[in-house]
């Protein structure tokens, strides 16, 4: 594909008014988004090298790469966050220069941020006008910003109440006031940054429809997402990115999921879990009775028994919000319950007293939480510290006051290796990290202790198809070696495909057990609340696990 703008399309300040047909030689419309040649270094490092794209107007176009391909960097300079060392960029067809997002902005972009550029404490419209406030009295313009809300929101399916506190939004609702923000600013191309990582399946499809309404009526969105049946569902154009450097761009309608995972990783990758039987040992974990209220006293988990045993991998499914964080966290020892009792290795946890992660790591039980920006890591500190967080006490890593930075530094960089963390640099902030990578070096330090029992919240989530491949491998070995895991994810693909048993969350309690291979369509059922699925067929098929939710990709 020949990326280079004509000169003889090109008018005396740069603007193309469009591009010869090879059809028929008529001038077609310039595409939205050209870039050329575009250089991002940090350091040594090529983020972004000789990158040419184009983007149609009025279509949905994905970019697709493994962790750290670049994909997020490329926007970001599209968006004016970073400037890029060699290249150039044009919007329709004319030449920019976009030195900061206020001129991208102000040409027609807008980025919905997968964390979201939000004020908790101020309402839905106090967010969309933020910045664009409208003169020194703000009544006027609050009017006006209400009003055209209004009619944004009824033309787009985006509803939601102005006036409600953005605090009190879940987070589908949160990435509407997102998306309405870009609108008001009269954003032409949006720039979506793995939109669904937060999102439930009826939140994720609902967005869908919003974003094919915004193509059909001219608006053109660019998607990042690491998952691929997303991209073969939405998108008309797919661009994959590989170390920085783009490797192809197809028709989706040409394409399939093998092919992109294949331009994606540059090699064949296997995308189903092969796994043996379970042969379940001794019990590891039992929890009997476990009951967890907010200091509001609002129930997030209601009269919950299950047990775990060696060798098997258990799975919580449901959609998000339904209690299994709370669940997880009350085990890990990092919220207290209101009653009930936990057992590890047979001996009790005092859940109802807080218990202590530190000594639960001691006694085998390790811990890879959802969150792991808020629970996983210090972002401030380096690659080094965040491998030792929770286990510095150990003799391994020095003795008194005094670490033993060689053995630190070490460790760390074989564990990195081992999970193909990039860029391989220990002493890089674990902020400057992409999600992925960010999320790798939770699982490498969480995974590598050799516990009795892994308690791992969304172990794929921001992290490319590649290493979803190898991520669910090392949980089959750690199974086959004869360790206990309880495994909760939004991706029910990922549940069934990893799980030897299932229990499914709803309200808070669990509402049934089903056993490996159940079909999605009974899960679905049991996840909204259905304890009856008598007439629902079970289908022991094959699984395939693509899909990720991730957290972001900086680089």
């Amino acid at each position: 594909m020949n990326l280079q703008l004509d000169e003889q399309t090109r008018g005396p300040d740069g603007a193309s008014s469009g591009e010869p047909d090879s059809g028929n030689g008529q001038i077609s419309p310039a595409p939205a988004i050209k870039l050329v040649g575009i250089e991002k270094r940090f350091g040594p490092v090529y983020a972004n090298k000789n990158i040419d794209l184009t983007v149609q107007k009025g279509s949905i176009h994905g970019i697709i790469g493994e962790n750290g391909a670049g994909k997020s960097t490329l926007m970001s300079i599209l968006y004016g966050f970073y400037q890029a060392d060699k290249g150039e960029i044009y919007v329709h067809g004319k030449l920019e220069r976009i030195t900061d997002s206020q001129k991208a902005i102000a040409i027609g972009i807008g980025m919905v941020h997968q964390h979201f550029m939000l004020v908790d404490n101020f309402t839905v419209l106090e967010n969309v006008v933020l910045g664009v406030e409208g003169g020194a009295t703000l009544a006027g313009g609050m009017e006006r910003a209400r009003k055209e809300l209004k009619h944004l929101a009824d033309e787009y399916e985006l509803n939601i109440d102005p006036d409600a506190l953005i605090e009190d939004l879940p987070v589908g609702l949160q990435q509407r006031v997102e998306i309405l923000k870009a609108l008001y600013r009269k954003a032409d191309i949006l720039i979506l940054d793995e939109p669904t990582g937060v999102l439930t399946p009826a939140e994720a499809d609902h967005l869908f429809r919003i974003l094919r309404q915004l193509r059909d009526q001219g608006k053109t969105i660019m998607l990042i997402t690491h998952k691929l049946r997303e991209i073969m569902a939405i998108t008309d154009e797919v661009s994959v990115m590989r170390r920085g450097e783009m490797v192809g761009s197809v028709q989706t309608a040409d394409s399939s999921v093998e092919q992109l995972a294949e331009l994606m990783v540059g090699r064949h990758v296997l995308l189903r879990v092969e796994k043996g039987d379970a042969h379940p040992g001794r019990e590891v974990l039992r929890v009997e009775g476990l009951n967890v209220t907010d200091k509001r006293g609002v129930e997030l988990v209601k009269d919950v028994s299950f047990s775990v045993h060696a060798g098997e991998i258990v799975g919580i499914a449901g959609v998000s919000g339904n209690g299994q964080s709370e669940l997880m966290e009350a085990i890990a020892g990092m919220m207290q319950a209101r009653s009930g009792r936990v057992l590890l290795n047979g001996d009790p946890i005092h859940v109802t007293e807080k218990a202590d992660p530190l000594e639960l790591r001691h006694r085998g039980m390790a811990h890879v939480p959802e969150d792991r920006h808020r629970t996983g890591l210090v972002t401030k500190f380096p690659a080094t510290e965040n491998m030792i967080l929770g286990y510095q006490d150990l003799q391994e890593y020095g003795k008194g006051m005094f670490l033993d930075l060689a053995a630190i530094l070490k460790e760390t960089e074989d564990n990195m290796a081992e999970f193909d963390v990039r860029p391989l640099d220990p002493k890089l902030k674990a902020a400057n990290f992409s999600g992925g990578n960010q999320q790798k070096l939770v699982l490498a330090r969480e995974m590598k202790r050799d516990p009795d029992i892994l308690l791992v919240g969304q172990p794929t989530r921001g992290v490319d198809i590649g290493a979803i491949e190898f991520i669910h491998k090392r949980l089959i070995e750690m199974r086959d070696a004869g360790k206990a895991i309880l495994l909760v994810s939004v991706e029910l693909d990922e549940i069934r495909s990893l799980s030897d048993r299932i229990l499914v969350m709803f309200a808070g309690g669990i509402v049934g057990e089903r056993p490996a291979g159940t079909s999605e369509q009974e899960l679905g059922l049991m996840m909204a609340g259905v304890s009856d699925t008598s007439n629902v067929k079970t289908s022991s098929k094959p699984v395939e696990t693509i899909k990720s939710a991730p957290q972001g990709d900086q680089a």
